[in-house]
């Protein structure tokens, strides 16, 4: 194998294709990343047999070949390498190494056969669809934080996209929750969505997608089955093994007589909470909530440290109440809301709150109260 790229085009496509790569593997051929040379481009591919991603990169290809070097090191090199450079690809004569060349810089690096190289991409898609990277991106970064960490709860370990009926059509919806809060938002389904199985797509998947997905109004090809999952996105293919469990029934989480509505600046709020709780403990975290008419004050107690509170108007006309909870929730979920006002529906200090956007109903969360 030889070809000649731009260093600035391979870097590129190693960001994206090396991060799946873990840095410790117990099989060899996981830790390095296949090239593929042949007409006029280069193909990079790196798995951990539950996830792999596929780039194209344009190459002025002499000898068609194929091998696999170590992931890590070759970003490295290449990231090392001046910039502008040209970087000529080239196998030695008794194909035991590939030698990378930019200037006056030589490496060589020691390969594994191609033949070695595990394919995920096997299987047909039962449904195949199209959307905006800048939905998907909506979908994912108002969702994500709530996905659970717990291994033992490992149907939490991603986010649910399926279809629903609602009132205003058919939605394509993304939910995520670890039991203590659950965020769910939604776009309008594209054609081919409809009838699509529910799916669970793990948490490091999500993380990958979140970087590839950079120009907002480019299309972006889905295709899933009950198992598997591909995104197409310009050079970039990534395909994903699903959570194979069954999500749980969000919609009886979801408050629907929470009949106390509080109104509050969204900024001024997020920065109270944040302000307060640098008296938490590391542990506790917990912020009060004293609803009064016009009026909101927050409190935070530590007992080693000392204590905080903060006054800040807003709109409610309720019965007075107290509620606690966690401040980083709070503040995780305060990030994704998109208007200037923050609505909080509320019960009572030991029933879920339903928070929204005041003038966006396409997003929503609900948080757990704590003991305060």
């Amino acid at each position: 194998m030889k070809a000649t790229l731009e260093r600035t085009d391979l870097l590129k496509s190693l960001t994206h294709v090396h991060r799946v790569v873990e840095r410790r593997n117990t099989i060899p051929i996981l830790s390095n990343v296949l090239l593929r040379a042949q007409g006029g481009d280069i193909q990079l591919k790196a798995t951990d047999l539950d996830l792999e991603i596929v780039e194209t990169v344009p190459a002025m290809v002499d000898v068609p070949g194929a091998t696999t070097v170590p992931a890590h090191m070759f970003y490295d090199i290449v990231r090392k390498l001046p910039d502008g450079s040209q970087v000529v690809l080239e196998t030695t004569s008794d194909e035991a190494t590939l030698e990378i060349r930019a200037g006056r810089s030589r490496f060589t690096l020691q390969m594994l056969p191609e033949s070695d190289f595990p394919d995920l991409t096997a299987g047909d898609f039962s449904h195949g669809f199209s959307l905006t990277a800048g939905d998907i991106r909506k979908l994912i970064d108002t969702t994500q934080f709530a996905i659970s960490t717990e291994e033992t709860r490992y149907y939490l370990n991603g986010i649910y996209l399926h279809t629903v009926d609602t009132p205003g059509g058919t939605k394509f919806r993304a939910v995520a929750t670890d039991g203590h809060r659950l965020a769910q938002a939604e776009v309008p389904a594209p054609n081919g969505a409809q009838g699509m199985p529910g799916i669970i797509v793990p948490r490091k998947t999500v993380g990958e997608l979140q970087k590839l997905l950079e120009n907002p109004d480019s299309e972006v090809k889905i295709e899933l089955s009950e198992t598997k999952f591909r995104i197409t996105t310009g050079p970039v293919i990534l395909t994903s093994k699903l959570i194979d469990g069954t999500f749980p029934d969000y919609g009886r989480v979801i408050p629907k007589a929470n009949d106390k509505e509080m109104r509050v600046d969204r900024d001024e709020f997020k920065e109270a909470v944040d302000r307060v709780s640098t008296i938490s403990s590391e542990r506790g975290r917990a912020v009060k909530l004293s609803l009064a008419e016009g009026r909101m004050v927050l409190t935070v107690n530590n007992p080693d440290s000392g204590s905080a509170t903060e006054e800040v108007a807003v709109e409610y006309a309720a019965d007075a109440m107290d509620i606690g909870f966690n401040s980083r929730y709070l503040l995780d979920i305060a990030n994704q809301l998109s208007s200037d006002t923050a609505l909080f529906r509320l019960a009572d200090s030991g029933s879920p709150t339903l928070i929204q956007d005041n003038t966006v109903d396409d997003c929503l969360f609900v948080l757990m109260p704590m003991r305060v």
